[in-house]
């Protein structure tokens, strides 16, 4: 009893130290709490990794419609520090730097000196702290005053030194964005690339964040990774130099440490270079992710009103969470892989190396003779503490210099490998940019498989690459179409062999069921749809133009609407002005919203503003400014009311337009001469157009309907009035 009553004592005499005991036991548990799922996952990866590949596939295919989209692209070589990645960002400097003199050129002359700068002033101020620390272990204080004045004098040219690195970085990585961006601005802008890239080719699912967030991340990552390498490596330089003849001159044998350091750096590079992830990988499909949820969001947006009558919010806010999942399940992956490796890198670059350190500098000092302590003449012993004290500083500071530059330098091989993901993407932008403006398109599996299922007969498709083997000649006037195919991009053969010719003069009427290719037809002779095969002859694409269902609505002025794609100064010079623009409008009955809106001048959201038929208007007043050869118009005036529809084509025919219709309105159909109907089969058949003959029919055809429409209920009746009388009739038909 005794003895538990004197343990209990102790126990409140070291009540502090249990305290202390406690919470770190406590802090240990939470530790072992927090990491041990962590590390078991790791250990579970490691041992299957086959399982854990689709496991993954598991959890977040549903999420992706991204998992999806990026198989075609994991069927490449990953992103990495290769040849691949030395070739594709020598093939980015040639854009980043066009010719030897420019002006990034010069920016990075400028930041080159300032990084060297900035190394001697780093050796200078290592022995000027030396030099302080001597006056204070010999106790002068003048002296001390002195070093001091010029420590502080040296710290306004260091200080500017390290502004204007910074500052000379961020303009390089401005002044490589903008050389990126204007050059992928023609590219992307030339031969209607913008319009390819997205519905011809299926590369790249979303080239605004390509345009935008990858050039981007990729101007920084050069910029910085520069700064980062340059600026390191001169140091390890300059400072192993300066260390090693300062040791000779004492006399100190400079080759143990030096073969120290070379065996610690060498140890330490070949542990983090086998423990460290993929990041480039990593980086690229994180990129890949976010350009995909920005997208699903812009989809929302386009598509709100949509959205709203349908109810459909829940729907989509599911998508949303499903992609804000996936990307938030990528960047937790690459937080967890950077947890470990940090560690690792940490232990290794502060404590392995500080220790080397400590080692590499005494060394020196302990064997050097010129630092003995020695007799002088009168028997006294004379002690260099000051001078030890002073080499001692002077020789840490610099190691501690070339310790910094040589982790920076082995950090960065993290930043390197995240440059790869960065470098691919961008690479691949301009690859695709390319490639489409030669008529090379790629469509992935994920489009392959779409369009297949929505065809119909397997011998209307065509599996692999698409050949590009027809003829397009540019004439003055007329538009023929010899053996020329409407095959869309995935593949499907709408029409086998078109034949058609049209005159000038003459006024086409198009018709046929939905799909049978009555815009394809117009994406052909617009230029936007290639021609696979045939000849095509047709005027040029100044002298046709387009109206489509929706019109476009630009941003800009209502003069702007009215003269797209113009610009002020093109209506000047085509010899217009805002009369003749007042004349235009009155043919199409818009002339009011001039003095509605405010004016030629107001600038408003002019897609909201607008209702659709003065939408549909607006895009026809368009035709009347362009003046065009032949009018291209898909379904142009569905919204417009009859009377002033029929104004208008009259008035195009009457200004010596061509007028391509694909209409359903019979009222339309005497403004043209010939018509071209599509069965939906892959059939079709061009003809002269007889409006009464057809017209005739037509109304056949709506009676004869009507009349039909009224037969299941009537055969209904009769069976009801058969079972009530217990009768039969020869015109009754068996229950179902």
């Amino acid at each position: 009893m005794s003895n538990i009553l004197d343990a209990a004592s102790k126990v409140r005499w070291d009540r502090t130290a249990a305290a202390k005991r406690a919470v770190f036991l406590a802090a240990a548990a939470y530790g072992i709490k927090t990491l041990y799922p962590i590390i078991c996952k790791q250990l579970c990866k490691e041992k299957h990794p086959g399982n854990n590949r689709r496991l993954s596939r598991t959890e977040n295919g549903s999420t992706c419609v991204v998992k999806s989209q990026l198989d075609v692209a994991h069927k490449k070589t990953s992103p990495g520090v290769n040849a691949e990645f030395f070739k594709q960002i020598l093939e980015l400097a040639k854009i980043l730097f066009p010719k030897l003199v420019s002006r990034e050129l010069g920016l990075l002359s400028l930041h080159s000196v300032a990084l060297i700068s900035r190394t001697f002033l780093s050796i200078y101020v290592a022995s000027l702290d030396g030099k302080i620390v001597k006056t204070i272990v010999e106790k002068k204080p003048k002296s001390f005053i002195l070093q001091l004045i010029k420590w502080l004098l040296i710290a306004i040219p260091a200080t500017f030194v390290n502004s204007a690195i910074r500052y000379l970085e961020c303009k390089l990585a401005l002044a490589f964005r903008t050389r990126l961006v204007n050059h992928a601005y023609r590219t992307y802008f030339t031969d209607q690339t913008y319009y390819k890239v997205s519905n011809m080719d299926g590369r790249l699912a979303n080239p605004d964040q390509s345009l935008t967030e990858d050039v981007m991340m990729f101007s920084q990552s050069v910029a910085h990774l520069y700064s980062n390498l340059t600026k390191p490596i001169l140091d390890v330089m300059l400072t192993s130099y300066t260390l090693i003849q300062t040791a000779r001159s004492r006399g100190a044998n400079a080759t143990g440490p030096t073969l120290l350091a070379g065996l610690v750096v060498f140890a330490t590079a070949k542990v983090l270079r086998a423990c460290s992830p993929k990041f480039g990988k990593l980086v690229a499909e994180e990129a890949h992710r976010k350009g995909y949820l920005r997208y699903v969001h812009s989809r929302i947006i386009a598509n709100a009103e949509e959205i709203a009558f349908y109810r459909g919010h829940k729907v989509e806010m599911r998508q949303l969470q499903k992609c804000y999942r996936a990307l938030a399940d990528q960047m937790n992956l690459i937080l967890s892989k950077r947890l470990w490796y940090i560690m690792i890198e940490q232990f290794l670059m502060k404590y392995v190396w500080s220790s080397s350190g400590l080692v590499m500098v005494a060394v020196p000092i302990i064997t050097a003779t010129g630092f003995a302590d020695n007799e002088t003449a009168d028997g006294q012993t004379q002690v260099l503490v000051s001078e030890r004290t002073e080499a001692f500083t002077t020789a840490r500071n610099l190691l501690a210099s070339g310790a910094d530059a040589i982790e920076r330098i082995m950090s960065s091989y993290k930043e390197v490998t995240e440059l790869a993901g960065y470098t691919a993407r961008v690479h691949n932008m301009f690859v695709v940019f390319e490639d489409v403006q030669k008529g090379v398109y790629k469509r992935s599996s994920l489009s392959a498989t779409t369009g297949g299922e929505k065809k119909s007969k397997p011998e209307m498709h065509i599996d692999g690459p698409l050949e590009i083997r027809g003829e397009v000649i540019d004439v003055d006037n007329g538009i023929v179409c010899e053996n020329v195919p409407i095959i869309t991009p995935n593949g499907d053969v709408v029409v086998s062999s078109l034949n058609f010719k049209v005159e000038e003069g003459m006024h086409l009427l198009i018709t046929g069921p939905n799909g049978c290719g009555k815009s394809s037809l117009f994406r052909i002779l617009s230029g936007l749809w290639p021609v696979y095969g045939g000849r095509l002859h047709k005027p040029s694409p100044q002298h046709m133009f387009y109206i489509p269902q929706r019109p476009y609505m630009s941003m800009g002025s209502l003069r702007d609407q009215v003269i797209y794609p113009d610009s002020v100064e093109d209506m000047a010079a085509r010899g217009l002005s805002d009369k003749d623009l007042e004349a235009i409008l009155d043919i199409v009955n818009l002339n009011h919203i001039v003095t509605r809106e405010g004016g030629w001048d107001t600038e408003l959201d002019w897609k909201d503003v607008l209702s659709g038929g003065e939408k549909q208007r607006m895009g026809m007043a368009r035709m009347f400014y362009h003046m065009p050869k032949y009018a291209l118009l898909d379904e142009c005036t569905s919204a417009v009311s009859i009377d002033v529809e029929g104004k208008i084509f009259q008035a195009a025919k009457d200004s010596g337009i061509s007028l391509l219709s694909i209409t359903h309105r019979p009222s339309l159909w005497k403004y043209h001469t010939n018509l071209l109907q599509f069965d939906g089969e892959g059939g079709w058949r061009f003809e002269q157009l007889d409006t009464a003959t057809r017209l005739s029919l037509t109304e056949e055809k709506q009676r004869l309907e009507a009349q039909l429409a009224g037969i299941p209920e009537m055969q209904h009746r009769l069976n009801e009035l058969c079972k009530i009388l217990g009768d039969d009739s020869v015109l009754k038909t068996a229950e179902e």
